[in-house]
């Protein structure tokens, strides 16, 4: 069989906002992915749903994948044909052993490919305020790895005095550990004691955290802080400039664990959104969308939508659904006809406009309540017909009103909520052990979800405040006993973000304050 492709990559330093477009390119392609310890596990969506996914990382002083036992994974699964992404926090040739498996590669006659990434010290610097070189005080900056190899394998000695003697920013890779023995012999070396220091602990993750002091005392802070790896130590007179340049940990939902509980496929946006603002989001899908109908029935409605005179969406999900079907049957936008459309909620209007239809009105609130008024103002309504595609099971509220206005109101089930059959292990261990700040609840079908999850698992939903998107979810979820404490003045998801904001400018203390470190703890690399 002819050799596959391996593709060495650098995964940036852990938010996933800073991988390369050539990196997403490489793994949308990849047949297996070999990935390490500090990987966003967002990173491990973005390869196709059946490709292999390996972890093979490295967990303080616990199980160690050998370098040999990785390389030969790469080298096996490409001479079985495979497309191979070994993906790599940071940047792979900056400590990160690319020599060593590129050679392993290169000698079995691999075929390979190596794709840059943003390294630890780019990242740490940049989210941490602070500019590695600077014309007033750094005209140069050097790497360094503060771990030395320990399998017996021969290396240069690191040259303190010339580290010291230099005018420049110096970073330190993988030496927290040893900051006890490093700052004295820079010091020892001729360094000044009182050199400003600044280490960064899981750099641009939204739980970083930064422990400033000089070379004389940054040993005895970092210890006292309890900080541990993976973390990254800037020593020099630029990291005086975090004063004034800090940006990352001002955010409003810095460090805050939140449990995004939207349907899969529509999880991300809204993690997004958090992620954003500083937030850990930790995505637990309590409903899955799945079409439902009977499928001549169905078929039957959406081939006469042009003699409708209303077909009123609720949802995006109800676009979704009810375009999929109509693409299905070979129809488009041009089967609505003259029927008038009526959208609730700004991201419905904006979902279909990109299939083709304007909406000729969006309520003002996106409420069942105010769609009513909103298509009471348009018009006499009697004898009207309207023809409402929607999730099996949802409210009666907005049939019901129509119909007592006279209105010939057909309800379309197009799609229903199902509960998933698993859910992602960290996310449901994090709701137990009570390490949440708020659970995030965007419809009345996740807070029923949720409600008999907690039950399920034996898990006291008083434990964790809720958010949620409306009041028709509101009224559901305080109906299951879950306590409600924050809901947005607007019904969307960036709404219920700035209520968070609002919520948690309160100083309730974090769930990251409050959480027990890992019994292990993750190494950058192993030089």
């Amino acid at each position: 069989m002819a050799s596959g492709l391996v593709y060495i990559v650098g995964a940036g330093p852990g938010d996933p906002g800073l991988v390369t477009l050539r990196a997403r390119e490489v793994l949308a392609g990849a047949e297996s992915v070999i990935y390490d310890n500090l990987i966003h596990p967002d990173l491990l969506d973005w390869a196709p749903e059946g490709a292999e996914r390996v972890w093979m990382g490295k967990v303080g002083h616990g199980h160690q994948h050998a370098q040999e036992e990785i390389t030969a994974a790469l080298i096996e699964r490409a001479r079985q044909g495979r497309v191979v992404v070994r993906l790599k926090g940071g940047d792979p040739s900056i400590f990160g052993r690319l020599g060593e498996e590129a050679e392993a590669l290169a000698a079995a006659g691999v075929p390979f490919e190596i794709v840059p990434g943003v390294t630890a010290a780019s990242g740490a610097a940049a989210y941490a305020g602070i500019p590695l070189t600077h014309r007033d005080c750094a005209p140069s900056v050097t790497f360094v790895t503060g771990h030395r190899r320990k399998d017996g394998g021969k290396g240069p000695d690191i040259d303190w005095e010339a580290l010291a003697r230099g005018s420049g920013t110096l970073v330190l890779y993988m030496g927290v550990k040893h900051l006890g023995e490093i700052a004295p012999k820079l010091v020892a070396a001729g360094r000044d004691p009182s050199t400003p220091v600044a280490v960064v602990r899981r750099a641009t993750w939204p739980d970083q955290q930064v422990v400033e002091g000089t070379l004389a005392d940054i040993a005895e802070r970092v210890a006292a802080e309890g900080l541990e790896p993976p973390a990254l130590t800037i020593v020099g007179g630029v990291t005086r400039l975090r004063a004034q340049l800090s940006w990352f940990e001002g955010r409003p939902l810095r460090g805050r664990r939140l449990l995004v509980t939207r349907a899969g496929h529509q999880a991300g946006d809204f993690s997004t959104l958090l992620r954003r603002r500083g937030a850990l989001p930790l995505e637990l899908s309590l409903i899955e969308l799945r079409p439902c109908g009977h499928k001549s029935g169905v078929e039957a409605s959406l081939k006469k939508l042009f003699a409708y005179d209303w077909v009123v969406f609720s949802s995006v999900n109800a676009v979704e659904f009810t375009f999929r079907r109509l693409g299905e049957m070979g129809l488009d936008a041009r089967c609505f006809g003259a029927a008038r459309v009526c959208a609730v909620g700004p991201k419905t209007a904006e979902l279909l406009v990109t299939k083709g239809i304007r909406a000729d009105v969006v309520p003002a609130q996106y409420v069942a309540e105010a769609l009513v008024e909103a298509l009471k103002a348009e018009g006499e309504l009697r004898g009207a017909s309207v023809l409402i595609p929607r999730a099996k099971d949802a409210r009666e509220v907005v049939p019901e009103e129509l119909q007592k206005l006279g209105a010939r109101v057909e309800v379309l089930p197009i799609y229903e909520n199902v509960r998933p059959e698993t859910y992602p292990a960290a996310a449901l261990d994090a709701l137990r052990r009570g390490e949440l700040d708020a659970v995030t609840l965007a419809s009345s079908s996740a807070a029923k979800s949720y409600a008999a999850l907690c039950q399920e698992h034996g898990i006291d939903p008083k434990r964790v405040a809720c958010a949620v998107i409306g009041p028709a979810t509101k009224t559901t979820a305080e109906d299951l006993g879950l306590p409600v404490a924050v809901m947005p003045a607007e019904y969307t998801l960036e709404g219920m973000v700035g209520a968070l904001e609002e919520y948690f400018a309160g100083g309730q203390r974090s769930a990251l304050s409050r959480r027990l470190e890992p019994k292990t703890t993750p190494v950058e690399a192993d030089s």
